[in-house]
């Protein structure tokens, strides 16, 4: 694979950060350009980021003495420099789609973070086990967008990062309903337990925006292609709540599924350990050598034992079980810094380069 050049947009905030940390040696990607806010232009990323730096590495030394460039008003600078770019801002919503389109339409692909542009029918939004064929959509969104090379590609929320790649290998008995409780860290609101301290011996029952993305954004990683664009799934019906828990690093949800063709235990635990999707099948870099992972003992998977497996990009599954009102429940976790928002995009960007979308 032949390297490429890259930027991070949004580099001094967690997902920002978490970017950086894992391009530091990546095998196809080189970091060259990092961009923020105007507050932050013009320093080296070191200073830029100061005492916000959250990840528990030190700033890698390809990052820190980078300049950093504005997100904005360097936009067409930015897109000549790189082969693509990582996103990750915190800007408001109609800001973001214009500055996700103007690096798209200046021939730069943009792969992101952000909620924006995931339910926009002609952008594909990647859980790349999953739904590696949605990377085909591309052709209709660059032709709306009058572009040869430029396009978005986004990540879903971390919120369905560890139940839906759970479902998805269940899908053929026909799942009917699911209830998920998503218990998530603080990382995922851009927090340290430094930074928040209300959240010690703490839990806050509502996450704005959190249930409604973890209930509708499934629907359309199990949608199918029809011309040109992805129609999203009408089944199953998916319920969730969404807290707030004082733990660090790792979402984990509490499942509940209904089957139109109930399984048993002994083959739901099969289809888990023998799943591999399009990135294992490649040998992508981030990809893990084994993406779902069963564990028998009744007080696994637990976020501080299990959320770094396969350097943070497994899902751990545990507690198997039937349900008096639905067939089966269960409780699973991925790493929601890792798997559920850089990670996963890292992974979504090797697939699109396997699969010649940065080429020029």
């Amino acid at each position: 694979m032949k390297k490429f050049e890259v930027g991070v947009i949004g580099a001094t905030g967690m997902v920002g950060q978490r970017f950086i940390t894992l391009l530091a040696d990546h095998p196809w990607f080189d970091l060259k350009v990092l961009a923020a806010s105007e507050r932050s232009a013009g320093k080296p990323y070191s200073e830029a980021v100061g005492a916000k730096w959250a990840m528990k590495t030190p700033i890698p030394e390809n990052a820190a003495n980078i300049v950093v460039k504005d997100a904005v008003k360097d936009m067409a600078e930015i897109a000549k420099s790189v082969d693509f770019v990582f996103c990750a801002v915190d800007m408001p919503s109609d800001e973001i789609i214009t500055l996700e389109q103007g690096y798209a339409k200046l021939e730069c692909p943009v792969v992101s973070n952000n909620k924006e542009h995931r339910l926009f029918p002609d952008v594909p939004m990647l859980i790349p086990e999953c739904n590696a064929e949605h990377v085909a959509v591309i052709e209709t969104q660059r032709k709306r967008l009058g572009t040869k090379r430029g396009f978005v590609a986004v990540k879903p929320n971390c919120s369905i990062q560890s139940y839906v790649p759970a479902l998805h290998p269940l899908k053929e008995y026909g799942i009917s309903a699911v209830l998920a409780c998503n218990y998530q860290a603080i990382s995922g609101a851009g927090k340290t337990f430094e930074t928040w301290p209300e959240m010690v011996d703490n839990l806050i029952p509502f996450i704005k925006g959190e249930e409604q993305k973890s209930e509708i954004e499934p629907m359309k990683i199990w949608g199918e292609l029809k011309d040109g664009v992805i129609v999203p799934a009408e089944k199953p019906v998916i319920t969730t709540q969404c807290l707030r828990v004082p733990v660090s690093d790792g979402h984990t949800s509490a499942v509940f599924v209904k089957f139109d063709r109930k399984p048993s235990k002994e083959a739901m635990i099969k289809a888990w350990a023998e799943y591999k999707g399009e990135p294992q099948r490649l040998g992508l870099p981030s990809a893990p050598k084994q993406f779902l992972n069963y564990f028998e003992e009744d007080n696994r998977p637990q976020a501080k034992l299990d959320r770094n497996l396969e350097n943070g990009m497994a899902v751990s599954i545990g507690r198997l079980r039937e349900d008096v009102l639905f067939d089966y429940k269960f409780v699973c976790l991925s790493h929601n810094t890792l798997r559920g928002a850089a990670g996963g995009g890292v992974l979504a960007a090797e697939l699109l380069a396997a699969k010649g979308y940065f080429d020029r």
